[in-house]
């Protein structure tokens, strides 16, 4: 490590570098469905439908798998090291997909792709939160996660000025930049997380194999189904709900306003529910955003006026994509410094899956002729589901507890 980047920074500084990691992160996952319509006209492919949609399975699949690998090498070998190492992996694999001269290689890469993809929001997470001062941890971790819209933003303005220009190739070449702009910046600036450096030497792995034991293995349990119903509704949503309103009788562009509006509601969610958070704790602000995500999808089954169903979408996007950057930030203070990274990768590796879950859910309800209010039900169920999960997670156990644990692994 670089002497500069052993110095004390300010906090802000890592959430800069954190927020950029996740707004790429968002653009290379994003900016694919924006594509497909190129690729399936690309000459010489001859790609359906179907086969487009499991290549960008791909880098999901990736996800579930790089998410728990890399929290536990985290853990293992420092934030620094391994969030500089996926910035490296992701935007090299993303070079290779924008050079894929088939169908079936652009799906590997962009499998590989998904391992770092997979692996930035834990360490990431990690390192705001081991960086942020004490009663603002929450809020400085949701602001880095507000990222992840931001890049679904910037990869919509890509996809409608520059899809004509570069085509669906210079598009994934985008995702090479944070090799030329994070990576330096981040080798140049980024410390090492004090606390990890200052635990690492006495925690051992006695702590990480603790997380799964006893009352902790309760509560990453219990957080990875709260993680897979919140990634549930934040991809299900995301993909179906211009479908749904148009279903319902709004004209194209009133449901694509609605998919704005339940974005905007998102990042506002997101700040609002943490900085709360960080007042008056994770568990309950998680389960009261379920609770809310849940009552403002089923406000939505009953006909209203359009400026009282926009309220609406504005709510479940706050509600539904707030209440995931909050339970985030409830795993990562929920846990000590040894296995935070560890419990943040198990725990979103797995709602990862819900995240390829939403999406099927809602095509196969609509695939069966079930509308909005069919859909939303479910989804309201999924919210609640959440919310038990959230609510019922034991109780932290004290520094002392903890510590006597670690030193008697058969207690």
């Amino acid at each position: 490590m670089s002497s500069l980047a052993a110095l004390p920074r300010s906090p802000w500084l890592v959430v800069a570098l954190g927020f950029g990691a996740i707004v790429f992160e968002g653009y290379d996952l994003i900016v694919y469905g924006s594509v497909v319509p190129a690729m399936l006209a690309h000459p010489g492919w001859g790609l359906s439908a179907a086969e487009a949609g499991a290549i960008g399975s791909y880098a999901l699949l990736g996800m579930f798998l790089g998410a728990p690998a890399s929290g536990w090498l985290t853990d293992r070998f420092g934030r620094r090291r391994l969030f500089i190492g996926l910035l490296v992996w992701f935007s090299v694999m993303m070079v290779l997909v924008a050079l894929a001269p088939t169908p079936g290689l652009l799906g590997l890469f962009r499998f590989l792709a998904g391992l770092g993809f997979g692996g930035i929001p834990p360490t990431a997470i990690a390192l705001v939160v081991e960086a942020a001062p004490a009663g603002r941890k929450l809020f400085y971790n949701s602001v880095m996660l507000s990222g992840f819209p931001v890049g679904g933003v910037v990869a919509a303005v890509a996809s409608l000025t520059l899809l004509g220009p570069i085509g669906f190739r210079g598009l994934f070449a985008l995702g090479v930049l944070p090799l030329v702009t994070l990576v330096p910046l981040a080798w140049w600036v980024l410390p090492e997380s004090a606390r990890f450096a200052s635990a690492g030497a006495e925690s051992g792995d006695g702590k990480v194999r603790a997380l799964l034991r006893g009352r902790a293995a309760v509560a990453t349990l219990l957080f990875a189904v709260a993680n897979f119903c919140g990634f549930l509704l934040v991809f299900g949503l995301n993909t179906w709900l211009p479908q749904l309103m148009r279903g319902a009788g709004y004209d194209l562009g009133s449901a694509l306003t609605f998919l704005l509006l339940l974005n905007i509601g998102s990042v506002v969610g997101g700040l609002v529910g943490a900085a709360i958070s960080d007042r008056f704790g994770g568990r309950a602000v998680a389960t009261a955003l379920f609770v809310l995500a849940a009552a403002a999808m089923l406000l939505l089954t009953a006909p209203r006026s359009p400026m009282a169903t926009s309220v609406l979408v504005f709510v479940a996007g706050a509600m539904t994509v707030g209440s995931q950057s909050v339970l985030w930030g409830y795993v990562a203070t929920h846990y000590d410094t040894a296995a935070r990274a560890t419990a943040l990768g198990v725990t979103s590796g797995i709602g990862r899956l819900g995240a390829a879950a939403g999406p099927a859910i809602g095509g196969l309800l609509v695939a069966n002729g079930v509308g909005l209010a069919g859909n939303v039900l479910v989804f309201a169920g999924a919210a609640l589901a959440g919310a038990v999960s959230s609510v019922l997670v034991p109780r932290r156990r004290t520094a002392a507890a903890t510590a006597a644990l670690a030193a008697d692994p058969a207690s």
